[in-house]
């Protein structure tokens, strides 16, 4: 008999278990699949929370107020009893974090919040990332660690700050600096873990210390209900019983079913861990549960590359290229928020851009200069002028759209869509570029267009919760014993995206808050 069963090992559901062991209550968690961190592990590791130590300590003015105009503004569809819960917590959530865990965090310097113009909105950033984590501290666990979204060579680890300075490896000197600091890195004595690998094995390297398990190969297949309330998991035939069940078992995201049922897409274009199949979902609605955003993910504009979708971060906001719709026509900043541009998708698209453009970027993990994969052709057409490039595409509004284009980039002004208006645009673009970072013109044969799908990280909707994460059912009465937080809960983010790292920054508050709920304890 346990005090608390986490269902799901990532991010929110580890916080979760870390704040129920700390107040000393009997904890397990069980996990899915043969790894845990779920998507967590996944991820780039960016944890949005405002008002938190981590960047005050860099002379970042904040404050409850400020972000609380903010997300009013963003998702003010949100309630905002949710919203107060979110931004009242989080500091005390990230410290809490700090004390127990060897994690050690730091601001991700200059990342904007993604509406950074809006009241509240803060140019220099609210995010910040896990320093490199050293696997000494879970020993032989770290075989047991769901593997990155995307892979790189033994030794290479690389962070959020990381990333924005090798996209320009060809064009700044900071990018060779800072390929140079993590190429050093395989030298540290020591194996280094970065970015969400390092969040989920410093919450595991927490669990740990407190002797709480993580039993992996272990799918919770229902609720167990006793008088009313929960009273633990069914593990296919098997009870584990216990007073309280926290799920955190992420989305819905690859559950064909589901996300035609809810969303009309299929489940080839998400990068979310493959157990997220909304078993933590179903199981609630099973219990009664109400529901919401189940129409939302957290979208990104997304290459189907033949080894799985690659999502689009940077290369979108660099000069020299272009979105376009399916008879060629821009119809969004190209440099806006990656949910945005998806929710602007209304059909096939294309991302355009020039040889100018591939000589000085990499682009999908390619360094620039080398030529794309000859396995990518059925993803990648190119041609060595924009007409013929727009017959190929079936473009026939491109060579018009480009010419338009070009014109504003001269001129480095944006006056269609505003791109590089924003300081969010202009974090990933060229400081070498000028008028504009995020402008130049397509001007350089050949000429490339890629096919471009509504990708995500995940989905968004999930179970309701109330500012403790406790789940409710349709006439806001609370299933007793039951809490959710991360994917499996309908997101405080609403349809919107508040900043860098604004799914995890959340999901392990409302974690926190769940534990703490549960356990009685303090912040």
């Amino acid at each position: 008999m346990y005090d608390v069963i986490v269902v799901g090992s990532g991010a929110a559901g580890m916080t979760a278990a870390l704040c129920t062991a700390q107040n000393g209550l009997r904890t397990l968690v069980i996990e899915k699949a043969e790894h845990f961190g779920g998507s967590t592990a996944r991820s780039g590791g960016g944890i949005w929370v405002p008002n938190n130590a981590v960047v005050a300590a860099n002379g970042i003015p904040d404050s409850p107020e400020r972000a609380g105009t903010y997300l009013a503004h963003i998702a003010g569809d949100v309630p905002a009893d949710l919203r107060e819960a979110f931004l009242d917590a989080g500091p005390a959530m990230l410290a809490f974090v700090c004390a127990h865990t060897p994690l050690k965090f730091r601001w991700v310097r200059d990342y904007a919040d993604y509406y950074p113009e809006a009241p509240g909105g803060q140019p220099k950033g609210r995010s910040v990332e896990p320093l490199p984590f050293n696997t000494n501290l879970i020993g032989e666990e770290v075989k047991d660690l769901e593997p990155p979204y995307v892979p790189t060579p033994a030794g290479i680890v690389i962070t959020q700050t990381d990333y924005r300075w090798l996209t320009l490896i060809a064009r700044h000197p900071r990018g060779l600096v800072t390929a140079a600091k993590v190429f050093a890195r395989r030298f540290l004595p020591g194996r280094r873990l970065t970015m969400g690998q390092a969040l989920a094995a410093g919450l595991r390297a927490g669990l740990k210390a407190l002797n709480v398990e993580v039993r992996l190969n272990t799918a919770m297949t229902d609720l167990h209900f006793e008088n009313g309330r929960v009273a633990g998991v069914a593990v296919g035939d098997n009870l584990i019983l216990a007073k309280h069940v926290v799920l955190a078992a992420g989305g819905f995201e690859h559950n064909e079913r589901m996300r035609k049922q809810h969303q009309d897409i299929g489940t080839e274009w998400t990068v979310g861990a493959k157990a997220n199949t909304g078993d933590g979902i179903e199981a609630g609605v099973r219990a009664g549960a109400a529901v919401g955003l189940m129409d939302d993910a957290w979208w990104g504009p997304s290459v189907p590359l033949p080894r799985g979708p690659f999502f689009l971060l940077a290369e979108r906001s660099l000069p020299g290229c272009v979105l376009v719709d399916e008879v060629g026509r821009r119809f969004v900043n190209e440099a806006a928020p990656y949910v945005d541009v998806v929710h602007a998708m209304t059909g096939k698209t294309w991302l355009v851009f020039d040889h100018t453009y591939r000589s000085r970027y990499p682009f999908c993990g390619i360094p620039p200069r080398r030529p794309l994969p000859r396995r990518w052709r059925d993803v990648v057409l190119s041609a060595p002028s924009l007409e013929e490039l727009a017959q190929e595409a079936d473009l026939p509004e491109l060579t018009e759209t480009v010419r338009r284009f070009n014109t504003l980039a001269v001129d480095g002004k944006d006056d269609d869509f505003h791109r590089g208006d924003s300081a969010y645009d202009r974090y990933y673009g060229d400081p070498r570029n000028h008028p504009n970072p995020n402008l130049a013109p397509l001007l350089q044969a050949p000429f490339y267009a890629v096919k471009i799908v509504p990708g995500d990280l995940g989905t968004k909707g999930g179970l309701r919760t109330d500012t403790r994460a406790r789940v409710l059912r349709e006439d806001g009465s609370v299933i007793e014993g039951l809490y959710a937080a991360g994917n499996t809960s309908a997101s405080v983010m609403g349809h919107t995206y508040a900043g860098a790292g604004a799914t995890l920054g959340p999901a392990m508050t409302f974690g926190y808050l769940a534990g703490l709920d549960i356990s009685g304890g303090k912040r």
